[in-house]
């Protein structure tokens, strides 16, 4: 179930009037590490949390409209651009000037965008991330349909996501796991963002980027779980062949491998902000 561990806290900072909630872990004065997710929430970095406070002071961000978070996204606010300004006026609240920054699935792709145009990111890990023109999957892409969007219920969505959730991982989730993950889609507002998100979603975004993401070279890691059948590994050989400064470590497991090889994980994301 979330929060098990006594070294995580759930904390809120309030962005543009709507509460935003977050896993907290490791010394409020330690080094900056912010974690961003796509389509699932915060509760993707949650096994590798205790590990990396140890280094550093971690924020695990739920967007508006996912997770804990309150407010709800349309398909205008939830472009990548869009959430790249949330999360960085969730840094300034934060009083983070600069921060390493982690993404996951789309939260990989704002990370990207936030790389690419803030000036405010030292070190950045992409997990599984959307990128290039891996995105969007066909479960995602057919949310365009404002009709579809329309006529999908919450209890239809939150089904989908529960089937969607054992695709993630290599390993037999239980029941439990599978209720505490679809958790915030019991929620109608939460069902909406969803289904907006994957309006939104759309290659061009992270297409765009890279001109400005070669430019950077920043310090990059990839980590990824190799039998991902939505986001590709070969998507994450063509980003260490085509933008400096970036390599790429391996693990076990599909989608979410923070599930299935959590120490490997966070080994891998320790390693390179220590470097």
């Amino acid at each position: 179930m979330e929060i098990e561990d006594s070294m995580i806290r759930r904390e809120q900072v309030r962005v543009a009037g709507t509460d935003l909630s977050y896993l907290a872990a490791g010394d409020p004065s330690a080094p900056p590490l912010l974690l961003l997710h796509g389509t699932f929430w915060s509760r993707v970095w949650q096994p590798v949390l205790p590990q990396l406070a140890t280094a550093r002071a971690c924020v695990a961000l739920d967007l508006p409209g996912f997770g804990r978070s309150e407010g709800e996204l349309d398909a205008g606010t939830a472009t990548v651009p869009a959430l790249a300004a949330v999360v960085l006026e969730a840094a300034d609240l934060l009083g983070w000037e600069t921060f390493d920054l982690a993404g996951h699935d789309i939260g990989g792709g704002i990370a990207q965008h936030i790389a690419a145009h803030s000036g405010r990111v030292d070190k950045l890990i992409l997990m599984n991330s959307v990128m290039f023109d891996s995105w969007p999957v066909p479960a995602v892409a057919r949310f365009r349909d404002p009709q579809l969007r329309a006529i999908t219920s919450p209890e239809e969505l939150l089904q989908a996501r529960m089937k969607t959730m054992q695709l993630t991982v290599d390993r037999e989730l239980s029941d439990e796991e599978i209720a505490d993950y679809t958790s915030p889609w019991r929620s109608p507002a939460r069902c909406r963002s969803w289904m907006a998100m994957a309006a939104a979603a759309d290659a061009h975004y992270t297409l765009d980027l890279v001109p400005a993401l070669r430019t950077a070279a920043l310090p990059t890691r990839l980590i990824w779980g190799r039998d991902d059948e939505f986001q590709k590994i070969e998507y994450a050989h063509r980003y260490v062949r085509e933008i400096p400064g970036s390599d790429l470590v391996e693990v076990t497991g599909k989608h979410i491998p923070t599930e299935d090889s959590p120490d490997a994980v966070a080994t891998a994301m320790l390693e390179h902000l220590a470097s």
